[in-house]
């Protein structure tokens, strides 16, 4: 999980924001210890039949308003955040994959075929 937080750090570093893990919430933050903390790429675990899956949800052009109805993921107090809405303008998802799949193969000594 710690590796996969790592990959987004690492990604959205490359629009200018600082990233970071805020202790016993996983997911990767924005102003982590101020009032004014934003979760902005949510991950999970999930086991069935001895198999787990690794899995994250990184906000690039999600409708926030959605998240005003829930308490997202069980966390009150904290709010929730887009790459567009940090900054002010239209992101491109294959962008933002390509960048994605980049850190990932570094950090996973992986290589796509």
């Amino acid at each position: 999980m710690r590796n996969l937080e790592e990959v987004i750090i690492k990604t959205i570093a490359e629009y200018g924001l600082k990233g970071e893990r805020s202790e016993g919430e996983t997911g990767v933050w924005l102003d982590v210890g101020t009032p004014f903390a934003r979760k902005i790429c949510a991950l999970g675990v999930r086991t069935s039949r001895w198999v787990t899956m690794h899995g994250f949800a990184l906000n690039v052009s999600t409708n926030l308003g959605y998240f005003d109805h829930i308490i997202p993921c069980g966390i009150r107090g904290k709010n929730i955040t887009s790459l567009e809405t940090e900054l002010n303008r239209k992101i491109q998802h294959e962008e933002v994959k390509t960048k994605i799949l980049k850190h990932f193969s570094t950090i996973f000594k992986a290589e796509f075929v």
